[in-house]
């Protein structure tokens, strides 16, 4: 009677004897393990095939060579691989071995099982290169292949490492829509906020500068400030450039206004709360009374349209704890080298170095404290990196009935609100912010508004005529 299991080869594995795995051996140039394997352990068809890489490591066979352990370990998957057998109690029996390939009936499917191996990284690794995911290229051919299955006898299925980026990149216009109304509120707000301070300025003749060790040991450049602006002008349309050339720009501007409009928030109850006195003997900084709440807002919308930048003339007191400009440089930085190719290396350290000089500056300009630059950077970063390691691990959208899910509602109502239908990283991928078919469709549009007048039937042979 035909045994149910058989490989590719000559003969079935699992009627190999002692000798047969010695042949084997010698066929893999690792004739020298045969006396161990065959002679003193009596390693046959069965037995090699429940053979597991520790078993080979550890006693009785204390293998000491690494690359001979892997070689045995790969061939005798290979084996496994290659099996064909019908036979439950066989498929069991491996099944129940292997540790590192589960049975259906632990898994309650027959699909190759996938585990993730997202880590907390905020980075888009897979798409930093332009390339796509591997599992989804070939997801649905291991799905409905046999080799997708390391033994198809005992339909052990293959643990293959899934990439975290997202399968969802719905751009959700509207909620971009409200990010950007977000951010521009609270821009008012800090405008309005920096005229309340600007009031409470304590006196420099009874509040000197505080002692600052940077401050102290940098000498004033006046023209310092100036160059944090020209820096985080540069900055600015680097960012620019990257969202409108950005295949999910939405996505990554709704991200952009949502994380800045968070911190200037922040920044708004830090400055109202305590005063700090001013920095710098050089600077002018006096309360300033406003007298009406309608000289107040109108000073505000002055701060507001110019941006709070000394380059269009808006000057501000008070408002130190903590550094706007900081924010803005370390916010630009993170965006810009988390949302382009690792690749374009020159460009990852061309803003880095604008970001390091533009801080230096404002130190260099004596315009805030050690103190406020190190906050807003510590702030800055930290609340970009928590907020793209919750999205790039779906802390929403994975579990949406778990602790840590409700948790994050809670914590982060705008983060989830924003990002409960992302459950990724966002590749990297560029295209043209209007493609030539656009433009065709557009030019089409027009035409069809405007229709040309027909022309009737020999008015150009009578106008000729006429001449």
């Amino acid at each position: 009677m035909p045994s149910p299991c058989h490989p590719p080869g000559p003969s079935p594995v699992l009627q190999w004897t002692p000798s047969h795995v010695r042949s084997w051996l010698t066929g893999l140039g690792l004739a020298k393990y045969s006396k161990q394997l065959c002679d003193q352990h009596r390693i046959d068809g069965p037995a090699l095939l429940m053979l597991q890489e520790e078993d080979l490591r550890q006693p009785p066979l204390s293998l000491d060579i690494l690359g001979d352990i892997k070689h045995l370990s790969y061939h005798i998957n290979a084996l496994r691989f290659d099996l064909q057998c019908s036979d439950q109690k066989v498929q069991y029996c491996l099944s129940k071995q292997s540790s590192i390939f589960p049975s259906p009936a632990h898994t309650g499917d027959s699909s190759p099982l996938l585990r993730s191996n997202s880590l907390a990284s905020t980075s888009s690794d897979d798409s930093s290169y332009g390339l796509a995911s591997p599992m989804g290229r070939h997801k649905d051919q291991q799905a409905n292949s046999p080799r997708g299955l390391v033994c198809s006898s005992c339909q052990a299925q293959v643990h293959l490492p899934k990439s975290n980026l997202a399968t969802i990149l719905n751009p959700e216009r509207w909620k971009t829509a409200v990010a950007i109304l977000y951010a521009l509120s609270v821009s008012w707000l800090t405008a309005l906020t920096m005229t309340v301070v600007h009031d409470r300025v304590p006196d420099m003749n009874k509040y000197p500068p505080l002692p600052d060790i940077i401050l102290d040991n940098v000498p004033h450049i006046p023209w310092a400030f100036e160059m944090t602006e020209v820096t985080g002008m540069a900055l600015l349309s680097i960012w620019i450039l990257v969202v409108l050339f950005h295949k999910h720009r939405f996505i990554i501007a709704r991200r952009f206004f949502s994380i800045a409009g968070t911190i200037f928030l922040l920044r708004c109850i830090t400055m109202l709360i305590t005063s700090l006195s001013v920095p710098g003997v050089h600077l002018d900084c006096k309360p300033r009374p406003y007298g009406t709440w309608a000289n107040r807002l109108y000073n505000a919308y002055i701060i507001w349209s110019g941006a709070g930048m000394s380059l269009q003339g808006v000057r501000t007191c008070g408002d130190y704890m903590f550094s706007g400009h900081t924010v803005s440089l370390t916010l630009l930085n993170f965006f810009i080298t988390e949302y382009t190719s690792r690749r374009i290396y020159f460009l990852h350290t061309f803003t880095w170095v604008l970001s390091c000089f533009g801080v230096f500056f404002i130190l260099a300009a004596h315009e805030h404290y050690s103190i406020d630059v190190f906050v807003a950077f510590y702030i800055t970063s930290r609340l970009f990196l928590y907020y793209h390691t919750l999205v790039n691990n779906r802390a929403v959208t994975k579990y949406q009935e778990s602790f840590d899910a409700k948790r994050t509602w809670f914590y982060f109502p705008l983060f989830s609100f924003f990002e409960q239908n992302i459950d990724g990283r966002i590749p990297n991928e560029f295209q043209l912010p209007i493609s030539p078919e656009d433009i065709r469709h557009g030019y089409q549009w027009i035409i069809n508004m405007f229709p040309q007048k027909e022309r009737r039937p020999g008015a150009g042979l009578r106008n000729k005529k006429r001449k």
